[in-house]
């Protein structure tokens, strides 16, 4: 397995600390968030100085979030280290993949949908354990009693204004954004519900519980999954804090118009397909559609009279997306997986589909990752001179 490149600011980076209002969003796709590594790398190596006033993340976006939030160093360092949490992760750091455990919560849902709601049938919480997950990031994250305290000493010291990490309460069935950050005004909107908080390790591992497959977590007496569920306007909780220009990176492939025609199974779609095609529904079409709607706005802000005023101000968006398809891409590695977990995923006919979206969700595959953190880089290289652009605030 070749190892990553060095993490070394270029000869001519920026030592500016970048706009005063900037935000960055990250996205979910589970596995998929490795790519949003090889972005922030390029950017780092421009900018090793560079402060991000907002940062939010969704699902395994939050992992990264809570990362750059919380780091005590520079933007290079907090890179450098978020580059080792993925280069280096395995499967085995994320859940259990033993035979035995994956076989008794195979078997406890079996006898969990038998029973018939007779009797005390032992409670599945998901498909597989993530207690290795919530120690690992524990351990990487630097928390103090659950408390991502990183995140309190970056607010004093200013570099940091506020941090959002997104969930979705199973109990209420909103959306719920934790926040934790100075002078933040809460907003209110149809089912999305902000909430002030210390960030602790159990909002990350809720953000990122990806649903049935992944155990909720509880939190305040309720119980929270995936934040990209019920989360239809990815951007907002940036923009609500304060930010004006934001950068979104994105994990979905934008396909061609004969990509999107192509058959990606033949006969009848097994699990996996269903499934791809329904998380990606959750975690990825929502960023394009909230995407657009912003650039609309912003369009109409532009065509009002200079005599109008309105309490409406543009935002400026840049979106990353990757130049392939990551789904695609995850059937290649699919023979490295541990033997009881491919028995499993091949049980559900990820080897029947050319574009297994859902495998790339849970390939937690250092190859794959690494892979994937390759592609974000070279993405983001090949944009470098837009994105300098922006982070210069220049038109």
């Amino acid at each position: 397995m070749r190892p990553l490149e060095p993490l070394e600011p270029n000869p001519s980076a920026d030592s500016s600390h970048g706009p005063p209002d900037l935000g960055l969003v990250m996205t979910g796709g589970g596995a998929r968030a490795a790519y949003q590594v090889g972005f922030l790398r390029c950017v780092a190596r421009r900018f090793p100085e560079l402060r991000i006033p907002y940062i939010t993340g969704v699902s395994a976006g939050a992992i990264n979030a809570a990362l750059l939030a919380s780091h005590h160093g520079t933007f290079l360092q907090a890179v450098r280290e978020l580059t080792g949490l993925w280069g280096n992760l395995t499967m085995r750091d994320v859940f259990r993949t033993d035979t035995r455990t994956l076989a008794m919560n195979a078997l406890n849902w079996i006898r969990q949908l038998a029973s018939g709601g007779i009797g005390h049938p032992r409670l599945v919480r998901g498909l597989v354990d993530t207690q290795p997950l919530q120690t690992y990031l524990s351990e990487v994250l630097h928390c103090v009693d659950g408390e991502l305290t990183g995140i309190e000493y970056n607010l004093g010291r200013g570099c940091l204004k506020a941090v959002a990490i997104s969930t979705t309460s199973y109990t209420t069935g909103q959306s719920v954004t934790w926040i934790q950050g100075h002078d933040v005004e809460l907003w209110k909107r149809p089912h999305r519900r902000p909430r002030l908080a210390k960030i602790t390790v159990d909002h990350v591992m809720a953000s990122a519980a990806l649903p049935l497959l992944f155990p909720a977590v509880g939190i305040d007496g309720s119980w929270y999954g995936d934040g990209g569920i019920r989360l239809v306007a990815p951007l907002a909780p940036a923009v609500h804090l304060g930010a004006r220009r934001v950068i979104a990176i994105s994990t979905r492939y934008a396909a061609s118009e004969a990509e999107r025609e192509e058959q990606v199974v033949h006969g009848y779609p097994p699990p996996a397909q269903v499934v791809g095609v329904l998380m990606n529904s959750v975690f990825l079409d929502l960023l394009d559609h909230d995407a657009m709607r912003l650039e609309q706005l912003n369009h109409l802000l532009e065509e009002l009279p200079e005599n109008k005023e309105s309490n409406l101000r543009e935002v400026q968006l840049l979106t990353l997306r990757p130049s392939a398809d990551l789904g695609k891409m995850a059937g290649e590695f699919e023979a490295e997986l541990p033997r009881a977990f491919r028995f499993l995923t091949r049980g559900l006919g990820t080897k029947e589909t050319r574009s297994p979206d859902f495998l790339s969700l849970i390939l937690f595959q250092p190859d794959y990752l690494r892979a994937l953190i390759d592609m974000g880089e070279s993405d983001a290289e090949a944009r470098a001179d837009e994105i300098s652009a922006f982070l210069r605030d220049e038109d």
